[in-house]
Order: C-alpha cells, then sequence, then structure tokens
C-alpha cells in the first residue's frame, strides 16, 4: 500500500504506509508549505502557497486515513499525531455583543429568522444544526417549562450533497433524502449525522426561547392548516412557509438584510454561535467543559484558542476589583496622609506625589532601603 499525494514530488510520488513516520510528515508538511495553491474554475488563488489552515485540513484527512490503517493492522502506530504542523494564527473574530443581539431581536420581524437567532446565540447551535433540528427533538411540554428542564437533542444537520458523493459513499451517514425541486440537480439537501460524536448533544434551552419555539410551531400549524396537501411536512423546526428546508444562503440574506437595517456592525449569521460561545464563558466565569458541552466542539483548545481574546476584558475588571478591593484600605499605603510643608523642595514634593499615586513605587524603594541597610 502507498501513499501518493503528488506525482511530480520525487521521493513523495509512491512511499509505502509502513515507511511514514513523524519525521517523513514534518519534511512533507514543509514541502507543502512551499507548494502553490491550483487555480480552480479560473479564480486567482487568494495566497502564493498553501496556508497553514489548508494544511490543516490536509492534517486532519491523512489523520484519520492512517488511523484506520492502525484499526486495519496495516502499521502499527499513527504518526500523524506526532507531526508539527504548521501554526495557524487565528484572526479575531468579528462578533456581536449582547447588546446588539437584542437589538437585531428586537428589530426582526422575520420569525422563522427570530427563531434561527435564538438558537444560535441561547444553544450555541451551527446553522446546519438548526436547519436540521425537528420537532421530535424539541422538549418545551409545560411539565419541561416548569421544571426548567426544557432541552433539545442535536443528533443530525442539514447539508447539501453532490450525488456523486453520496454514490461513492454509500449513502453513509445519511438519514433522509429531501426529493429535489429540480429534475437536474446535481446535489441533493440532506440530513446527516454529525461530523463529530462531541456534536452530538443535549442542549438545554431557557424558558422564554421554549415559549418562542411554542409559539413558531403555532404559526407552522396555520400554514399546514391553509396550504393543506401543498404544504411539504418533514417536520423540521425552521422551515419555509410551505414546509420545505430553509438553506443558508436563504437565511444569510435575511440575516444580511436586517443587519443592516438595524445598523450594526457586519458579521455573518454564524457569528451568534460564536457570540454564544463569549457570553457563557463569561456567564459561567470560564467552565470550558460547560461550554464545549453546549457547542459540541471536538475539543477544548478550539475554545480556548479562538476564544482567548475575551480574557484581556476580564483582566481590565479585575486589575480595578485589586484597586478596590485591597489597595483603597487605609493600611495598604500609608503615605496617603503626607501632606508637604508649603516650603518643601519641589523635586521632593513630586517624589512624594508619585510615591502616593505608585504603591509598586513605594515596594521599589522600600527593597532597595532594606538592601542598603543590609550592605552597611
Amino acid at each position: 500500500m502507498t501513499l501518493s499525494p503528488l506525482r511530480s514530488w520525487g521521493r513523495w510520488a509512491a512511499v509505502a504506509v509502513q515507511d511514514v513516520n513523524p519525521k517523513f510528515v514534518d519534511e512533507f508538511y514543509v514541502r507543502l508549505q512551499k507548494t502553490r495553491p491550483v487555480a480552480k474554475k479560473n479564480k486567482k488563488p487568494k495566497s502564493e502557497y498553501l496556508t497553514p489552515g489548508t494544511i490543516h485540513s490536509i492534517h486532519k484527512i491523512l489523520r484519520c486515513a492512517f488511523e484506520q490503517a492502525v484499526k486495519w493492522e496495516i502499521i502499527a502506530r499513527n504518526p500523524f499525531p506526532h507531526a508539527n504542523k504548521p501554526k495557524t494564527n487565528y484572526k479575531k473574530r468579528d462578533i456581536w455583543t449582547a447588546d446588539m443581539i437584542r437589538k437585531a431581536l428586537d428589530e426582526c420581524d422575520d420569525m422563522k429568522l427570530y427563531v434561527a437567532m435564538n438558537l444560535a446565540f441561547a444553544c450555541s447551535m451551527r446553522y446546519g444544526e438548526i436547519c436540521g433540528l425537528t420537532w421530535d427533538k424539541v422538549h418545551i411540554s409545560d411539565e419541561d417549562i416548569a421544571n426548567d428542564d426544557s432541552h433539545l437533542w442535536i443528533e443530525q444537520e442539514l447539508a447539501r450533497v453532490s450525488k456523486e458523493a453520496r454514490q461513492q459513499l454509500d449513502d453513509k451517514d445519511i438519514m433522509f433524502i429531501f426529493p429535489s425541486i429540480m429534475s437536474n440537480t446535481h446535489t441533493n439537501l440532506v440530513l446527516k449525522k454529525p461530523k463529530t460524536e462531541s456534536s452530538i448533544r443535549k442542549v438545554w434551552i431557557p424558558k422564554t426561547v421554549a415559549y418562542i419555539l411554542r409559539e413558531w410551531r403555532q404559526i407552522q400549524d396555520q400554514y399546514k392548516e391553509y396550504l393543506a396537501q401543498d404544504y411539504f411536512d418533514y417536520n423540521l423546526v425552521l422551515t419555509l412557509p410551505n414546509g420545505r428546508p430553509v438553506e443558508n444562503r436563504i437565511m444569510e440574506k435575511e440575516f444580511s438584510k436586517r443587519r443592516e437595517k438595524a445598523g450594526l456592525p457586519c458579521v455573518v449569521f454564524h457569528s451568534l454561535r460564536h457570540s454564544s460561545t463569549t457570553y457563557k464563558l463569561k456567564l459561567n466565569h470560564g467552565d470550558l467543559k460547560a461550554t464545549q458541552g453546549d457547542t459540541g466542539h471536538a475539543q477544548i483548545d478550539m475554545i480556548t484558542d479562538v476564544y482567548a481574546y475575551i480574557l484581556d476584558e476580564d483582566r481590565k475588571v479585575n486589575a480595578q476589583k485589586f484597586e478596590a478591593t485591597f489597595y483603597a484600605k487605609n493600611s495598604v499605603n500609608p503615605l496617603k496622609d503626607v501632606t508637604p510643608p508649603e516650603d518643601t523642595n519641589p523635586d521632593l514634593t513630586n517624589l512624594i506625589s508619585a510615591l502616593q499615586q505608585s504603591p509598586e513605587l513605594v515596594a521599589m524603594l522600600t527593597q532597595a532601603l532594606k538592601g542598603n541597610a543590609i550592605s552597611s
């Protein structure tokens, strides 16, 4: 069994998988960083060489493939977890604050978008998870709400896949295929299993969101009654008026329109999930595991790496709390009540003023005086 990433790569062209070790993988990644991306459909590549993000995607595929080789006992161990991947510098994500999201919700006049925004923010759901959610996974009975146990199960997602890919994969992980509206299409909308096991999760719903879902279901029932046999009932939570699934391009267009109308910063719908993660980390004082349980991230460092910048705000607050609870005490700064006489030397006056305003300077001066006393 051989590995053939690129025919023109000399010794990389045909290498037995048994000969692939971490050193080989490291050299492979170095070579990838000097490889130019391929132009696709006459589109000019955005970068001169393959980006770290692209190489990370390659790494994921190969790591998975070699893990299967280990299970089949073709190789003894997977070399990819031990390899040095190129470092990816995450860009700071533009997100809305809680106040911005509240304003967007207040001014939203599209009920399906209103429901989707609440699920993205309150439940940290991905777009595909929201659009693939079915009513049998939503638990918002009177008893559930009374016991603060309103919740939903995320076990599937909506996606558009090519018919060719479905045939090659033998419809693996496909749970339902929506009939195509047009006969000449090369893709299908499907309900499929999430990419990772961690994405399958239970998320508790705030009471207000539970009541919003109830109201939305009543609206759906009115559509069903009005359209009768012309309504496509797939039991989906988020639908068009005729019951058909809502695709990403439709929701993104509606979201963009309402965002501009409200005069809010330019972000995409998916950023609501990032706002949710940030907000929950602040609410639970950095409980990463609890937040990960809601978001369904496969690795906890996907939260810590991308969202670490939110801690800067809290660190500033920490300094303010330190000042209020520690340094404001009378006993901390013995020089605070010292008032220099009017005829004091100006330089000395400035020194005393500086000492009054800087406890750190007092500590440094005290330490220096102790050192002089010991040396003398």
